[in-house]
């Protein structure tokens, strides 16, 4: 993995660990209560493997998935605006994707793990990696990005075979609403595949309940379409 700064407070969840990028990579790993279902991969935001991004996992498994949130940040988590930055640019988007496909290894191959694809799903830094990861990996079936973050230029779609539910907010100074446009055109015009880009009257992490800008009404509404749209495409 990229040299990352040391854990400065918590250390995030970690209970598994696999091979990844010609290294050992960790994350945290959820069983729904049958013991076995679709797999689907949760991606932190630029905070890490936080208390939030298990609960996200844990909810997943809940209803019916296997569910792994692979550690970008192997261990450390971020507490400050700058901290997270920092942290974020320390890992560049190819070493990124690079994880993010042993992830998917891994947890195909798990027995529990029912699916031959993988939904991904993921917030903020991890909603631009749900695009990234679905555009480099036709494993993954459903791609989920909670206001995205896409740093540089956007991704090749051309290899694209994912399905895409995108929610965004529309007060996210970020992420402006305008900026969709391209990014649907982009997905559209080299994949063929119309990407449902959903907008709501919230911010940037208007889904994340350990923030002051979470919206419930929001959240709630955007959790009640992304469990059917993985049950439907993650087989």
């Amino acid at each position: 993995m990229s040299e990352l700064p040391k854990p400065t407070g918590s250390p995030s969840h970690q209970n598994v660990t696999f091979p990844s990028a010609d290294s050992t990579a960790h994350g945290y790993l959820a069983l729904p209560p049958s013991g076995s279902g679709p797999g689907v991969i949760v991606i932190q935001e630029w905070w890490g493997l936080t208390d939030h991004i298990a609960d996200v996992t844990d909810r997943l498994a809940q209803e019916g998935f296997v569910a792994l949130a692979p550690d970008l940040y192997g261990g450390n988590v971020a507490h400050e605006n700058e901290e997270a930055l920092r942290m974020m640019q320390a890992l560049p988007v190819a070493k990124g994707v690079e994880l993010l496909s042993g992830a998917v290894d891994y947890l195909l191959a798990r027995p529990e793990v029912t699916s031959e694809t993988v939904g991904s799903v993921g917030f903020c830094m991890g909603g631009g990696f749900v695009l990234y990861q679905a555009a480099a990996d036709p494993r993954v079936s459903a791609a989920v990005p909670f206001y995205g973050v896409i740093r540089g230029e956007l991704p090749d779609f051309s290899g694209l075979k994912a399905e895409v539910l995108g929610h965004y907010g529309e007060l996210d100074a970020s992420i402006p609403v305008e900026s969709l446009d391209p990014l649907r055109e982009a997905i559209k015009g080299q994949s063929g595949i119309t990407p449902d880009l959903r907008v709501y009257p919230a911010n940037h992490a208007f889904f994340n309940n350990d923030r002051e800008v979470y919206d419930a009404e929001s959240a709630t509404r955007a959790w009640e379409s992304t469990v059917p749209f993985l049950k439907e495409r993650v087989r």
